[in-house]
């Protein structure tokens, strides 16, 4: 695998350093592909109950991972920036924070979701085939969440310093642990007890409190990209406050978009019964094909642009997200065609044992969500932009839009006439009968209208200056 040399962010071709920093981080992803997909594989042989759990979950996990969001972009946002302005002290100083922050918010709320695991998912409507097994995977995901969210931050820390491969490894430990753990704790082989989707989930974080371990002895040893040492403990508060800044705003972009898919998991529950959730669940772990370049290229947009806009390069850091954006909308749209062709034999090797209405259901899905791939991948790109820019509360609003004003409003027109939904208290119209399809359609659409509104914003936004504006502000420091 290429490396990059010193300087190469900062002065070499844009093209191949989005490319050799992203290369480890989609390989990282493919990975993860397989990571989602264990669960749903193993699971997939207990019924459409323990697959609709993990599915019912999903939404859940991703809306308890708002808070760390303030560290984990805080965390690479402030690292790229300092080690792009050749401040190493400072860039070790945000990783530590990051660190801390993210264990407490961690431990926080590990404490809060455990014991209300139940409630939690019988407040979106889980039915009597899915509500105790959904409860038991999410109390054992909490057990080491604290640990997770280390493990997830020291990543970032690795990769705005420009060292993807060595967040590439952790990843690659976190889910290989999943992997062999996942049917061991699943079915009770050898020595491990039988513990069915709470195993699946025990599984995924043990693998992450391996991943951790190995993090941090890598940051207190002489690793090379960057490290930590005993001068670099101690608490300041400004550093906190900053760290906070830049990530909350992603924090509120994730709870914008995990809560709006609360209500839709509420509202598929409502329309497609089991069958529909399990179809649900298996679109949304192999659209994570998708999102596998797309991640990989927006993490490594935010580094490349950051240590840019560290070296007052402003001009570079527009140039490196059109170029992102042009490779992440080429290969989403590759990958989008052949989805399109493959649909019945992605459900049948991923989930064998789905019910026949489930199956229809998932084909369906597939078939759909595959004509927005390429929006997935340009929207991830310009928001990577964004970030790096610090105009996180930007990304926040586009996100508000995109879920609060499109999705939604789409997705509610599935319901039956006359009937509404509620989750965690949020009370829906009645909808127009339109069954699945439109919830279908409300999530390619609405990823499709935020693509061309960001594009055009986005060069509305470098036009008038973002650009030199936050790089000024990056060197000021």
């Amino acid at each position: 695998m290429l490396d990059l040399d010193p300087g190469d962010i900062t002065e070499g071709r844009l093209s191949r350093a989005l490319l050799v920093l992203a290369a480890p981080l989609v390989a990282q992803n493919l990975v993860q592909v397989a990571n989602s997909a264990a669960d749903v594989f193993w699971l997939g042989r207990l019924g459409d109950g323990a697959v609709g759990a993990v599915g019912l979950n999903q939404p859940i996990m991703a809306l308890v991972m708002v808070p760390l969001m303030a560290a984990m972009v805080g965390t690479q946002v402030l690292v790229s920036q300092r080690i792009g302005g050749e401040n190493r002290s400072d860039a070790r100083k945000a990783v530590f924070h990051g660190i801390g922050l993210a264990f407490v918010s961690g431990a926080v709320i590990a404490l809060l979701v455990a014991p209300n695991a139940g409630p939690l998912v019988r407040l979106l409507g889980a039915g009597p085939d899915v509500a105790p097994q959904a409860a038991a995977y999410l109390s054992a995901y909490m057990l080491l969440f604290p640990f997770t969210s280390v493990s997830d931050t020291v990543e970032m820390g690795f990769v705005g310093a420009g060292d993807s491969k060595t967040a590439m490894y952790l990843n690659f430990l976190a889910i290989g642990g999943n992997l062999v753990l996942d049917p061991l704790l699943i079915f009770g082989v050898w020595v491990f007890p039988e513990l069915g989707v709470a195993g699946a989930a025990l599984a995924t974080v043990l693998g992450y409190t391996m991943s951790m371990v190995l993090g941090l002895y890598w940051l207190a040893g002489d690793h090379g990209s960057i490290s930590l040492s005993l001068a670099d403990v101690g608490f300041d508060l400004d550093e906190l406050r900053e760290m906070v800044d830049i990530g909350l705003p992603s924090a509120g972009q994730r709870l914008a978009s995990q809560s709006v898919r609360l209500v839709v998991v509420a509202i598929v529950t409502v329309v497609g019964g089991a069958a529909g959730l399990a179809a649900y669940t298996v679109g949304a772990r192999i659209a994570t094909i998708a999102f596998v370049p797309a991640q990989g290229l927006q993490q490594a947009g935010q580094s490349v642009v950051g240590q840019n806009l560290g070296a007052d390069r402003p001009d570079r850091a527009r140039r490196a997200t059109w170029i992102g954006v042009g490779i992440a909308a080429a290969a989403l749209a590759v990958i989008g065609v052949v989805q399109l062709l493959i649909p019945d034999l992605l459900t049948q090797v991923f989930v064998p044992d789905i019910s026949a209405q489930g199956k229809a259901y998932a084909v369906r899905y597939l078939e759909i969500l595959a004509y927005g791939y390429w929006a997935i991948g340009a929207t991830y790109m310009l928001l990577a932009g964004l970030n790096g820019a610090r105009r996180t509360k930007t990304s926040l609003i586009v996100d508000l839009v995109k879920y609060w004003g499109i999705r939604l409003p789409i997705a509610v027109l599935a319901l039956p006439v006359g009937l509404g939904v509620g989750a965690f208290g949020l009370s829906i119209a009645p909808g127009l009968g339109w069954g699945m399809g439109a919830i279908f359609w409300a999530v390619t659409g609405s990823n499709v209208a935020a693509a061309l509104g960001l594009a055009a914003y986005f060069k509305y936004a470098t036009s008038e200056g973002m650009m030199r504006r936050a790089a000024d502000v990056a060197t000021a420091e």
